[in-house]
């Protein structure tokens, strides 16, 4: 990360206006670059890119490295002659204000099998020839997607074991029977990432780098799990031996039991953590900054056997720590990151994240209230760290705010954030927003949510729930060019 002091906003690419019922790498997101250049921010965030998979969450995906389909963009498809305007042209109806999934995908898939089969039709490119070359991990997302439609949708190891231990014979037979859906997969791929190089350009040239995420672990049900069994807690027949989670605290009696597979760190470093060091080569080819989740995982992990039904039952496990990172060091040189480090860090954490220079995360709904210590008020943060009003994990401001009941709590934050008596719902964010811009923190970051000041109803994600997440989208025409100037006058005066 850099040292300049800098902004930025939080928003997810599906959480952009469409008629196609999910924010997509069209227009509307060129049009939220011009909207962050106008307000003189200079970062975009954003979660992970991969293609979800249960529960449609960015951080469970079908693969570490692919890109999400459901971001291509069919009007940019309509632009390189893969889809007519007739194509296009009869939309169903969907919310502007949430993601439908089932039916989105739906609708969306339909067009994109349409502009794969006008894509055969034509000579290869040169372009997609070499991406499909040069993409090591392609083939083998590419045919566990293929075999995953094959079987129904159902996880891979509930598919035929011959093919879900990957044995050859079985590998060539699936490969020659799947071959036009290995193709579409690899279409998908190809399209996605040259949509993203070409927005991430556009970022770029206005002056504005893109904060990508990598979360710590990976989905069971994934590529990266079936092509390479020996790098994760898995059993002789492939199903999870042990699997991630957080234990018990003061939010949470039972913990938090993620399920997600370990990684055999002794087998990783091998080969010198291989598979790590593609995983930050190919998010640093896409993004210009990552954001490390769960980052107290690489020092220790909670440890939970498979089959429990809670996190009780874990245990600490020392992870890589400083092993992997130096690896990483030595073959991509200093890597610009920022280390999630909420929740309860050790000592040894912050010594992994100083050694490396990682700044850490500040959360502003996390530190305001009175019974805190000094110390960790907004006022006294370090300069190398990242600052936010909130995160995809938590309310909105606003929400925060309208929930808070106890009279010492609302009386302190009345006088922290300078709110009159007959403050308006506005007032409460732009102070938040003021406060973590006026911090000595070097990056600012703010969701999208605050700076248009919405309620609970435009919440993320409700961590540990499954039903109703990762929907919300902002309408068309939100970004006023009042909260351009708000933001651009907030940014200069604030010398960011």
């Amino acid at each position: 990360m850099r040292s300049n002091r800098t902004c930025g906003i939080l928003l997810h690419p599906t959480s952009l206006p469409s008629r196609y019922g999910i924010g997509d790498l069209g227009q509307e997101a060129y049009d939220f670059v011009d909207f962050l250049h106008r307000s003189k921010q200079k970062m975009w965030q954003i979660l992970p890119l991969n293609p979800p998979g249960y529960g449609q969450s960015p951080f469970q995906c079908f693969s570490a490295f692919a890109g999400n389909p459901l971001l291509i963009s069919l009007d940019k498809l309509v632009e390189a002659g893969l889809l007519t305007h007739q194509d296009a042209a009869h939309t169903p109806v969907f919310s502007e204000e949430k993601v439908q999934f089932d039916p989105v995908a739906e609708y969306k898939y339909s067009l994109l099998r349409k502009a794969f089969g006008n894509f055969q039709t034509r000579p290869q490119s040169e372009a997609y020839i070499k991406f499909v070359q040069n993409t090591p991990w392609l083939k083998d997302y590419a045919l566990f997607m293929s075999l995953k439609d094959y079987f129904g949708g159902v996880a891979w190891n509930h598919w035929d074991k011959a093919i879900a231990l990957r044995e050859k014979q079985a590998l060539r037979r699936f490969e020659n029977l799947l071959r036009e859906e290995i193709a579409y997969y690899q279409f998908l791929q190809f399209i996605f990432f040259q949509q993203w190089q070409d927005l991430k350009a556009y970022a770029n040239n206005k002056g504005i780098k893109i904060i990508g995420d990598l979360p710590i672990f990976i989905s069971y049900d994934s590529s990266d799990a079936w092509a390479n069994p020996r790098l994760f807690e898995l059993d002789e027949l492939g199903n999870p031996a042990k699997v991630a989670g957080v234990p018990p605290d003061y939010f949470s009696e039972t913990g938090q039991l993620w399920g997600n597979p370990h990684y055999r760190w002794r087998e990783m470093e091998k080969d010198d953590f291989k598979w790590w060091r593609e995983r930050f080569k190919n998010l640093l080819a896409i993004v210009d900054v990552v954001r490390i989740d769960h980052f107290r995982g690489f020092e220790a992990y909670w440890e939970i056997p498979a089959g429990e039904e809670t996190a009780i039952n874990g245990r600490w496990v020392k992870g890589p720590g400083e092993k992997l990172f130096r690896s990483i060091q030595r073959h991509l040189g200093d890597i610009p990151v920022i280390a999630e480090d909420l929740g309860v860090i050790t000592p040894e954490v912050e010594e992994l994240k100083n050694k490396f220079n990682f700044p850490g995360m500040k959360i502003l709904q996390f530190n305001l209230h009175p019974w805190e210590k000094e110390e960790f008020l907004p006022h006294n943060y370090e300069h190398h760290a990242v600052v936010y009003t909130g995160t995809h994990d938590n309310d909105t401001t606003l929400g925060w705010y309208q929930k808070i009941t106890d009279p010492k709590h609302l009386k302190f934050l009345q006088e922290y954030l300078k709110l009159d008596k007959d403050h308006s719902e506005q007032d409460i964010c732009w102070r938040m927003i003021e406060l973590a811009y006026r911090t000595r923190t070097n990056t600012v970051i703010i969701p999208l949510q605050d700076v248009l000041c919405l309620g609970s109803e435009a919440r993320m994600n409700f961590p540990g729930t499954v039903d109703g997440n990762w929907q919300w989208r902002f309408k068309k025409g939100s970004l006023t060019p009042a909260i351009a100037e708000r933001l651009s006058r907030l940014a200069v005066s604030c010398h960011r």
